[in-house]
């Protein structure tokens, strides 16, 4: 069974990216979007999300450059001066593999992501992780130990395969395509599934209506995930400079991006939706 998810990231970031899921859902190609459970608008994203039952929902650990959902006074190695969540990702993980107290916050913060998941009372479909940072080994474990207790089953592993959108592996990228796939492994050695690839990653924030259809008329069997970063504006409050969001929607609805899909011969849905489809069509493996 060919499979393939179209995420939305950022989910509950803004309302201009809450109404472009909605939109994106109801009249495009959307099917999945990941909620960052402690970001202003969640609350409306979680309202929206219950009106569109073929949406599926997973969780978008947000673990740096963002708000986070302990108080800061509890996550002190993890927060800057502002209590914000911190952006200097390298010092971040040096702290996370010399420090116990920011070990221990970092399991304490990813947590109570989990519960605040749990209290929207939506299903549970993914996991994935703001700016990637699973790819640190430490913050990977901490992720797939404490999401098994929460019912987490499947997780997006970063790794994008180079010959569908012309790249090289070899663009400045191998330290992170290493930790790509010793995350697989370990996912795959703990029972949590993943697609075959993902892409999204070389075009963040910039996957157009003709790059969108270049993945959709060349994608090869199996099970597979294209992510983006859709809104009704480009530029809001938590926006990221350059990204062409309002272009990212354009292209979900695109009616030549739904023909190129049913060419295409994958059937659209979440994270758990290829599980069961890829069960019932024989047992192929899935991760």
């Amino acid at each position: 069974m060919n499979c393939l998810v179209i995420t939305a990231d950022d989910f509950g970031l803004a309302r201009e990216v809450n109404e472009a899921v909605e939109i994106g859902c109801s009249n495009g190609i959307l099917s999945a979007a990941s909620l960052m459970v402690s970001s202003a608008h969640a609350a409306d994203a979680v309202e929206r999300a219950s009106r569109l039952p073929r949406l599926r929902v997973g969780l978008h650990l947000a673990l740096v450059e963002a708000a986070p959902t302990l108080p800061a006074r509890q996550i002190p190695h993890l927060v800057d001066p502002k209590g914000r969540l911190r952006s200097d990702l390298v010092r971040l993980g040096l702290d996370l593999a010399t420090s116990a107290a920011a070990r221990d916050e970092m399991r304490a913060e990813i947590e109570a992501q989990f519960r605040a998941f749990v209290s929207t009372g939506l299903p549970l479909d993914h996991v994935n992780v703001h700016r990637h940072f699973h790819l640190h080994p430490i913050v990977a474990a901490m992720v797939i130990d404490i999401g098994a207790r929460f019912g987490a089953r499947a997780m997006r592993v970063p790794r994008e395969p180079p010959r569908i959108i012309q790249s090289s592996r070899l663009d400045g990228k191998i330290i992170e395509d290493l930790c790509s796939r010793l995350l697989g492994r370990r996912a795959r050695r703990c029972g949590v599934m993943s697609p075959d690839a993902v892409f999204g990653l070389r075009w963040s924030g910039g996957m157009t209506r003709a790059r969108l259809r270049l993945l959709l008329d060349s994608l090869p069997s199996g099970f597979w995930e294209i992510y983006l970063h859709p809104a009704t504006r480009d530029v809001f409050p938590g926006s990221a400079l350059g990204n062409q969001c309002v272009e990212e929607l354009e292209a979900l609805v695109d009616p030549a991006n739904a023909e190129a899909l049913a060419r295409s011969g994958h059937r659209l849905g979440g994270y758990q939706d290829a599980v069961a489809w890829r069960s019932d069509a024989g047992g192929a493996r899935v991760g």
